[in-house]
């Protein structure tokens, strides 16, 4: 895999420290040393990047740059290390799952999911952890500027997680149950948020019919009548063009002319899009909780 490389802004996207101080770090302590371009351009790798992320964590604790500046790599991983015991602090786990990441490390990701679902909850694990962890890589990715294969590692690991959270509620379903039916547009494959409703769903004790990815528009037409849903929850990342949104939506709207769409997605919190009268925009799982518990 052809090594990454990294801008001084994409630094300061990863770990929040400004670029003028990472400049001066580098200055004074010779902490990284960068390669150039013609231009004087600095560009760094992986390795600076995972660097960086911990001296973060470490600069998060109160520790010193100047004595951080000291340690070798052994010595700063060991820091590290020594701060997993730390509970409820957020910015660290994010930044622990970011170096997890960067280190394909899954044992590293396990222990992080698994003392923060400890902690807080799995439900607030991912609103609070999960969420943030993938905004903030998000501009990345989108910039090209980080190998999709960290995108699809992270991404599977978090689906299987979310599966087994869904198998694990117990069956209780409330007499006044809706179902709702769950699916993702055609060539959308970008399922870990329809995941998460689907867990929310099930345990406020209502029925789900789970469709997953990639679903035709006339396959959604077959079997609706069978299904005859109460609510339909849909999202969308991919970005479409303005016109080939707008009919999807009338096209899901002749579907579905008085059954509530719940939809979200980037496409829609970002763009803000025309919707029908009865489709329900998600910008926020609290939002979510509270659409659901008027139907």
């Amino acid at each position: 895999m052809k090594p990454n490389k990294y801008s001084i802004s994409d630094l300061e996207r990863f770990t929040s420290i400004k670029a003028h101080t990472i400049r001066m770090w580098e200055n004074r302590f010779k902490i990284f040393t960068p390669e150039r371009s013609v231009g004087n351009v600095r560009s760094y790798k992986d390795e600076d990047l995972r660097k960086l992320l911990n001296i973060s964590l470490l600069l998060k604790k109160k520790f010193k740059i100047s004595k951080i500046a000291t340690l070798t790599n052994e010595e700063l991983n060991e820091k590290v290390i020594g701060l997993s015991s730390i509970k409820n602090n957020n910015e660290y786990q994010i930044d622990s799952l970011l170096e997890s990441m960067m280190e394909f490390d899954e044992q590293k990701f396990d222990k992080i999911i698994a003392s923060s679902s400890i902690n807080i909850g799995f439900e607030n694990t991912i609103i609070d952890i999960i969420y943030p962890f993938f905004e903030k890589i998000g501009i990345l990715w989108l910039a090209g500027r980080i190998n999709p294969a960290y995108e699809h590692y992270m991404t599977n690991l978090l689906r299987q997680k979310l599966i087994v959270a869904i198998d694990g509620q117990m069956p209780n379903q409330k007499p006044d149950a809706k179902k709702f039916l769950l699916f993702l547009p055609e060539n959308e494959w970008h399922e870990l948020g329809l995941l998460f409703y689907s867990y929310i769903l099930k345990k406020n004790g209502h029925s789900i019919v789970y469709l997953g990815q990639s679903v035709p528009l006339n396959e959604l037409q077959e079997i609706t009548p069978i299904i005859n849903p109460d609510a339909v929850v849909t999202s969308f990342t991919t970005v479409f063009s303005d016109r080939e949104f707008d009919s999807y939506i009338q096209r899901l709207s002749l579907l579905y002319p008085s059954t509530k769409v719940f939809i979200t997605g980037l496409q829609v919190i970002s763009f803000n899009p025309s919707l029908p009268p009865n489709f329900i925009k998600i910008s926020s799982l609290s939002r979510f909780k509270e659409k659901i518990a008027s139907i």
